[in-house]
């Protein structure tokens, strides 16, 4: 085989039925939901007949001011194995004491043939938005033959005693669906006229959950609205931008000194991502994941002369340091500021420094901690200060020199 799977991850899956849920009109009056699903909601009673995992997620306060919420499901291949087979996901969220607004949400996953022999999970998750307030959440997914997997919680959504002054932009107790496409194109942005500045971006697309083999709507999400918010800064005028997955040792997407960041193409990419899917290469090569990222560090650190460049990740850790001595040699040369921005959606849980930061500390870059939206906005306002100061003292520098 050319490819040997940890955990098999149908991107397929997860494409065809996308990440977020299709609200289905008429809430609290007349729905179209067949008979036999809502006598399965109203049952309260977990089945099994297709088995599965069902993992909730907990709400969490995203960048763009919105709590998210939903769920990862784990199917066992060898139920799905055989000609295609189709998906149907049935969700109700109901605000706890309105049992008269619940909201229904579905999704339809195409699953392609699968191979008797294929082992694994199939992985699918779902995404909704919610506001401040407790929630009770009824759950299912069928089959084509009518098995049903079935499942239910309750959620609660709470700003921390940090962001109770935070103006959420979805109203407390309201259920609406999460964007369609994480991916859309970035409307114009008006720019400052002079000298906007040249930002390189290096980003990696990989899972909150340290060995996860999927990308999780929630990953994805904290990843692109972090990009467009650097995006929609006035004083940044061209972005280059080089889009990577550590796990998989491989550079996914690549744009050079445009005038702004080509989400659509982007997503084609990461929708393409497999963190579960390790091929026979990277097997076979040694502390392959040390060795990707040194060298993706000096190709890119090396490769022109940006006015900053920026790092956003998850946490990385590498099961060998990076070779701080010979980074620190390579640093020399870099005489712009460096910054990494490290997406922690479980700061309590993975407090500890990772690889990326100990490489960025060898470029005496900045290290910025975000998992809540004032520590991006804090975060992103020092860097733009501070990136404006070094290119005032550049263009100082060079006229002092002539």
């Amino acid at each position: 085989m050319s490819e040997i799977r940890r955990l098999f991850v149908t991107s397929v899956f997860v494409a065809a039925g996308a990440f977020g849920q299709t609200q289905l009109n008429g809430i609290g009056g007349n729905l179209r939901i067949i008979g036999t699903d809502m006598a399965v909601l109203e049952t309260q009673e977990i089945r099994k007949d297709l088995p599965c995992t069902v993992i909730p997620n907990k709400p969490t306060i995203g960048f763009d001011l919105r709590f998210h919420t939903g769920y990862d499901v784990q199917i066992p291949l060898d139920e799905l194995e055989g000609s295609e087979n189709l998906l149907t996901v049935l969700m109700r969220v109901t605000p706890k004491g309105k049992p008269d607004e619940s909201s229904f949400f579905v999704q339809r996953i195409r699953v392609p043939k699968i191979d008797p022999d294929t082992k694994g999970n199939a992985v699918v998750s779902g995404l909704v938005d919610v506001g401040e307030g407790d929630y009770h959440v009824d759950w299912l997914m069928r089959d084509r033959t009518e098995r049903v997997c079935s499942f239910y919680w309750d959620s609660e959504a709470v700003l921390s005693n940090k962001d109770k002054d935070m103006q959420l932009s979805i109203a407390s107790g309201s259920v609406e669906q999460a964007a369609a496409d994480q991916f859309t194109a970035e409307p114009p942005v008006e720019r400052a006229q002079a000298q906007p500045l040249n930002i390189k971006l290096l980003v990696n697309f990989a899972p909150q959950r340290a060995g996860s083999a999927a990308l999780r709507p929630v990953d994805t999400l904290g990843m692109i609205t972090m990009m467009r918010k650097l995006s929609q800064e006035p004083q940044f005028g061209r972005f280059s931008l080089v889009a990577f997955n550590l796990q998989e040792q491989r550079v996914i997407y690549r744009q050079s000194a445009a005038n702004k960041i080509d989400f659509p193409a982007l997503g084609e990419a990461v929708q393409a991502v497999q963190p579960g899917a390790i091929g026979v290469r990277q097997l076979s090569q040694k502390h392959g994941e040390t060795k990707f990222l040194a060298d993706l560090i000096k190709q890119e650190f090396g490769s022109d002369q940006p006015d900053a460049l920026i790092i956003a990740s998850p946490k990385a850790w590498l099961d060998e340091a990076l070779p701080e001595e010979e980074l620190k040699e390579f640093a020399d040369g870099v005489d712009y500021p460096v910054f990494y921005m490290n997406y922690n959606l479980y700061p309590q849980q993975m407090p500890w420094k990772d690889s990326i930061s100990k490489a960025v500390k060898a470029f005496h870059g900045t290290e910025y901690n975000v998992s809540r939206p004032k520590e991006l906005w804090t975060a992103i306002s020092e860097m733009v200060s501070r990136i404006v100061k070094s290119r005032r003292g550049s263009v100082a520098a060079s006229f002092s020199a002539r």
